[in-house]
């Protein structure tokens, strides 16, 4: 099996905090995360497919492609946007990280399958530090 990955970019707004919650529990839980005025991030996005290469071409998929379907899909819906307010994906759900890469899969995996290969993981760096691995449903590692 190979594994072929696809690095693309896009910058986002967003803040974590509970409705229902106090400012104070919301500060205690999400930190500068429930700023009022929101806070942003230069998201680095890593999309993974596997399978098996091509014998005429040697590819597990054409990486172009990959790249056109993220950015269709995913970056271009997401970048400049503040995603509790802009982004319908998160209606009742908080944007963090890791349900971040829930959804960018749910918006991947149809369109790779579409083009012959296999979603095997969605990687969202928040910052240098930060980042949330997806495998998917079946949780495969």
């Amino acid at each position: 099996m190979h594994y072929l990955t696809r690095r693309e970019t896009f910058n986002a707004a967003h803040k974590l905090a509970i409705a229902g919650w106090t400012d104070e529990r919301n500060r205690e839980v999400f930190g500068k995360c429930a700023n009022h005025n929101w806070h942003g991030h230069n998201y680095d996005l890593r999309v993974t497919v596997s399978g098996m290469p091509d014998p005429i071409t040697g590819f597990v998929m054409d990486a172009k492609v990959l790249s056109t379907i993220i950015k269709q899909e995913v970056a271009d819906q997401l970048d400049h946007s503040n995603l509790n307010l802009d982004v319908d994906w998160f209606n009742g759900i908080l944007p963090t990280t890791e349900n971040l890469t829930l959804k960018i899969w749910e918006h991947l995996e149809g369109a790779i399958a579409t083009a012959g290969s296999t979603l095997y993981r969605v990687r969202l760096y928040e910052t240098e530090n930060i980042y949330a691995d997806y495998y998917g449903p079946a949780g495969r590692i």
